[in-house]
């Protein structure tokens, strides 16, 4: 069944209790999934409570999304599918990418009165990629964002090859090739 589907990403940011939603977030990740780059499977913000320190899922706005991201979150749920506030804590895990202990971590990291958004995320665009990695016997050996440091050592190179890369995109614009 996970073949008809692109890589899934879970993405957890952090916001500190000072922060300001004001839509621009939801008005980029439906940007992204009009133009099927992405689409959203689930999301879920939680906040640790600032005087016990628990793990609480937020309610956003109304949304009936939350159950897959609770689920590996290890919230505990009612009768009726909704999500019941609860521990972040337990066990489990795979080989290659986020483990549930790890993704459980990630919210346990947050300070008190913090709060944070998981976002699950399917990549529509390398739906076909993945389909012919795979064909061709290819596995994934590892994935991630790089590290504002990692970036800082092959900086000048990837200013360089974007800039390379528009050149060569505005000259073949220029001439209909």
């Amino acid at each position: 069944m996970t073949e008809t589907i692109g890589p899934v990403q879970l993405v957890a940011v952090g916001f500190g209790p000072d922060a300001e939603f004001e839509g621009r977030i939801m008005d980029e990740l439906e940007r992204l999934e009009r133009h099927q780059t992405i689409r959203i499977l689930d999301l879920l913000f939680v906040g640790k409570d600032a005087e016990t320190g628990d793990l609480l899922a937020l309610d956003y706005q109304g949304e009936d999304l939350g159950a897959i991201v609770g689920a590996l979150l290890g919230f505990e749920f009612e009768d009726d599918g909704e999500l019941e506030d609860g521990s972040a804590e337990g066990t489990g895990g795979h080989a290659f990418g986020l483990s549930q202990t790890e993704i459980r971590d990630i919210a346990g990291s947050l300070h008190p009165g913090d709060s944070a958004g998981f976002l699950l995320i399917e990549h529509v665009w390398a739906r076909d990629l993945k389909g012919a990695i795979r064909e061709a016997g290819g596995f994934p050996l590892g994935e991630g964002f790089l590290t504002p440091e990692a970036l800082a050592e092959v900086a000048t190179e990837l200013v360089a090859m974007s800039e390379a890369i528009e050149e060569i995109e505005t000259e073949e614009a220029g001439t209909g090739v």
